[in-house]
């Protein structure tokens, strides 16, 4: 949902004030300029969290997170990108790592829940590749007719994995330059632009 709604500020916030209990360093400013320039690995070998607490970590996040979702925004154009996709005829999911109802709550808050045709949410960093494949059977959709839109590194990576076309967007966690590094089929600015390259690449009817 990140590159939906902004909830980097937010996450940082949650993620500072449970630092002590899981043993990390808070993140400053200058800190997250350069995580932003990393992948997850890369970030979590720098915190030296321990694997094993990441699960319970990020399900500490979204009950935490649970106490904020009123203060969250949707990035401007969001709502009339996502609205310009379904007038091509696009099917919309999402895949997070975020739970449910935290999505759920905010997309219906800003009134665009009803665009999405499901919410998938796994509470994993790694193996997003294995939920879209799972969702591309589901749904019978053809590989070469789905798209995968992310702000972060590994989103890329799942897309590779799965074999299916990756657009990288440049306004949510990850940077540009570590985005371009990964190599996404296409790579965009601005949340206007996301209709016209989605079809430009796939096939819709």
């Amino acid at each position: 949902m990140c590159f939906l709604a902004d909830t980097l500020e937010v996450v940082i916030s949650i993620i500072n004030d449970l630092a002590e209990d899981f043993g990390y360093s808070p993140t400053t400013a200058s800190d997250l300029d350069k995580l932003q320039n990393l992948n997850y690995r890369q970030i979590i070998k720098l915190s030296n969290i321990s694997l094993f607490k990441i699960p319970r970590l990020l399900r500490q996040v979204q009950k935490e997170l649970q106490n904020n979702l009123g203060s969250i925004s949707l990035f401007p154009g969001i709502p009339e990108a996502l609205q310009d996709l379904k007038r091509q005829g696009c099917q919309l999911y999402i895949i997070t790592s975020n739970s449910r109802n935290n999505v759920e709550f905010v997309l219906n808050r800003h009134g665009i829940l009803g665009l999405f045709d499901d919410i998938n949410s796994e509470s994993t960093l790694f193996g997003k590749h294995r939920i879209i494949n799972r969702l591309l059977k589901q749904q019978n959709i053809p590989k070469h007719q789905a798209v995968y839109v992310g702000d972060e590194t590994r989103d890329i990576t799942a897309a590779h994995k799965s074999k299916i076309y990756s657009i990288a967007v440049t306004w949510g966690f990850n940077s540009a330059n570590i985005l371009a590094q990964y190599q996404p089929d296409l790579m965009i600015n601005e949340p206007q632009d996301l209709p016209r390259t989605i079809a430009s690449i796939l096939p819709i009817n």
